[in-house]
């Protein structure tokens, strides 16, 4: 019998075979198959292996037409490593590519000392940030996934099921058991992140019956997100120089001009090969950015490979559905460039891009204006007519847009010269009792 004892200690108690205790000195390795820049590729590595608390001993870049089926790296290299955790005491073994089970298993055995493949040194960082109760059980869910998925032939320390009587061994039925534990444990979490959802979907309806938008901030990892967060709400969200400094999903009130004002939403980095078992689980919170008015992709303007993390940050985006929402590109770290702050125009003299220094603050107040714009696109200035009863409807109209300017004319109407979004207008024209035949002319 399963207990439920049994299956909350499943995650911290399941080992898929013998491993060598782990420790922080570590080689990076990266196999160079010509897909992506080596020197590019391996330094996101090292960035990673930083974040995770790693001391980087050596970065080997190993060229090679296609992976080894039993050592992903080839015999030789492995033996070279061998000899070298032997002798220099490495403790951890860092390849920048997922590993199959039984060459993860075949390195480990080899090198004695733990081998983690990308996505596995991921999940570590994600296990190490996660703060809030839904980023553990987030994480959590990510980390059983994976592990599900690497069971098959993981527990050669016990024997093997085989047929005929009296050959029948622990082996399968310890696997099978493990099987059965994750599954329900996983099944435990995804309940869970419902009821989170949950929550968060009607914070989201009450901000839609308050008509208040959502802007979210997205883009690689490490581009700058949760600094330009704090800058623009004078929030105190954690921000550090490295991958995945934050996970959590963070929303604050941003006041723009004309008393208009958005919630702000700093969302999870993306990254190259972001694992799948992560976005399936924070899918989530990902969702803030898919249910979002306006996404602002922060990227970072000294950074000589942000093309490639631009071309990342669209397949997720693509991936989660958020591909056609309206975007604005903000070039964030100008002042790593020696640029200044600035705005790019398109063919329709729409802004396409803002350049700004979230650090230095130069430049904050072009993206205040163009999200104001954005997001303001539903305002209409113009004059509209009053009658001498309408006194409520004056009131609310000092109360939800700008007056500009008011004259009374001979018949006793008030003629009012406003600045007021389209949907306030609405509202008071349903709840204030504002005739349909009475429009905005223009000013």
């Amino acid at each position: 019998m399963v207990t439920s004892e049994t299956i909350n200690g499943a995650a911290s108690e399941l080992n898929l075979f013998e491993r060598p205790a782990g420790g922080e000195r570590a080689i990076l390795v990266h196999l160079d198959l010509g897909e992506l820049p080596p020197e590019a590729a391996i330094d996101e590595l090292e960035a990673l292996a930083v974040s995770a608390g790693a001391e980087v001993v050596d970065r080997l870049i190993i060229r090679r037409n296609r992976p080894d089926p039993r050592y992903f790296i080839g015999r030789g290299r492995m033996e070279e490593i061998q000899a070298r955790v032997a002798v220099e005491g490495i403790e951890a073994v860092l390849v920048n590519h997922p590993l199959s089970p039984s060459q993860g298993r075949n390195l480990e055995r080899a090198l004695c000392c733990r081998v983690l493949d990308r996505t596995e040194l991921i999940l570590d960082i994600f296990a190490q940030r996660a703060r809030s109760h839904e980023g553990k059980l987030q994480v959590e869910l990510a980390q059983l996934r994976h592990m599900a998925s690497r069971l098959v032939r993981g527990w050669t320390h016990l024997e093997r099921q085989k047929g005929g009587i009296g050959m029948r061994g622990p082996g399968e039925t310890q696997l099978e058991m493990d099987r059965r534990m994750l599954g329900v444990r996983i099944r435990q979490l995804e309940k869970r992140l419902q009821r989170v959802q949950k929550q968060r979907e009607q914070g989201r309806q009450s901000r839609r019956k308050r008509d208040v938008a959502t802007v979210s901030l997205v883009g690689y990892t490490n581009a700058g997100k949760s600094t330009l967060f704090n800058a623009l709400t004078q929030a105190e969200v954690y921000a550090d120089d490295r991958l995945f400094a934050t996970l959590d999903t963070t929303l604050r009130r941003l006041e723009l001009s004309h008393g208009d004002a958005v919630v702000l939403a700093d969302t999870v980095g993306f990254i190259r090969d972001l694992p799948h078992q992560l976005v399936a689980a924070f899918r989530s919170t990902l969702e803030e950015s898919v249910q979002s008015q306006l996404l602002l992709h922060v990227i970072d303007a000294s950074d000589p490979e942000r093309a490639a993390g631009i071309e990342e940050v669209e397949k997720v985006l693509a991936d989660i559905g958020a591909h056609e929402l309206p975007r604005l590109r903000v070039y964030n770290k100008t002042d790593l460039i020696g640029g200044r702050p600035r705005v790019t125009f398109n063919q329709d003299a729409g802004v396409t891009e803002v350049w700004l220094s979230a650090v230095s603050g130069e430049g904050l107040e072009l993206l205040h204006e163009e999200v104001r714009r954005l997001q303001g696109a539903e305002r209409v200035h113009g004059r509209i007519r009053l009658t001498p009863s309408q006194g409520r409807l004056r009131s609310r109209l000092f109360e939800l847009g700008e007056v500009l300017g008011e004259q009374t004319e001979a018949c006793g109407d008030l003629l009012m010269e406003i600045e007021i979004r389209r949907t306030d207008l609405e509202r008071l024209r349903d709840n204030e009792g504002l005739s349909r035949e009475i429009e905005l002319v223009d000013a």
